[in-house]
């Protein structure tokens, strides 16, 4: 039987607030993270992704008592992301009470580092978050929030991601991102086939018909988005109705594991 599809609000947080952008900058205020983070979780939000945006780029480490007091918010399955380079930052996130740690820049400079979250904590704990753009038909990896291009192909790390133990894809669509026309479904299709392991889209919902096709047309186990949620343009409730009704398996409710 297959697996129920996840909904998974995402709160990108700088400066101790929720702020989002459109293709990664002019980033305009959300909200409290903590307050947003029990909104969803009470809404049946089926996870939730809290990224500190700025971490890496600021070379510092993500806020661990803002995730401390986000984690006691909510019971459902709760990421954080943001300037973690080594174990000893998992183990202090999952510590604060996070389920899963979420790492990109730090996994493409050393990707052993997933080898080691996974061999530590195990592959559950992973979440390996890409960030690619687009151009001229191929996808290029980004780090630190956009800024540098790595002309790594976005399918070949993805795979070497997947083989040194991730749990999970996160992949962000730079050119879809904030856009709201929909996800990068082609190459969500194309991870998700050549996959074994679970791929989350993020980048690109502004109605409910994209998370739909994002299922369909992009295959993908779950759907991330932001501001969709942050300004009440859509509520997860009418949202798994919605999907319900198209033939998609949803979750009736979230447990925290």
């Amino acid at each position: 039987m297959s697996l129920a599809k996840r909904i998974i609000p995402c709160l990108d947080v700088k400066d101790g607030e929720t702020v989002k952008g459109t293709n990664f900058v002019n980033l305009r205020s959300a909200g409290d993270p903590v307050e947003l983070a029990k909104v969803y979780s009470d809404a049946g939000a089926d996870e939730l992704v809290f990224l500190d945006i700025t971490a890496s780029h600021e070379g510092r480490k993500t806020f661990t008592e803002m995730v401390t007091r986000v984690a006691s918010a909510v019971n459902i399955p709760f990421t954080v992301g943001g300037g973690i380079h080594e174990l000893a930052d998992v183990e202090r996130l999952l510590y604060a009470g996070a389920d899963k740690v979420s790492v990109n820049s730090a996994a493409i400079r050393h990707p052993e580092l997933i080898n080691e979250i996974a061999n530590r904590f195990g592959s559950q704990v992973c979440v390996c978050a890409i960030d690619a753009k687009e151009t001229l038909g191929h996808w290029e990896c980004y780090l630190n929030g956009g800024r540098v291009n790595t002309g790594l192909d976005l399918f070949e790390w993805a795979r070497e991601a997947a083989d040194r133990g991730a749990g999970e894809i996160l992949f962000t669509s730079m050119n879809h991102d904030g856009v709201k026309e929909g996800y990068a479904n082609e190459a969500l299709a194309k991870l998700s086939t050549s996959l074994s392991i679970p791929i989350i889209a993020s980048g690109g919902a502004g109605n409910m018909r994209h998370f739909r096709d994002a299922f369909i047309e992009g295959k993908a186990d779950a759907a991330l988005a932001a501001s969709v949620f942050h300004y009440g343009e859509i509520k997860i409730a009418d949202l798994k109705k919605y999907l319900k009704a198209e033939g998609i398996k949803v979750r009736e409710e979230a447990v925290r594991h």
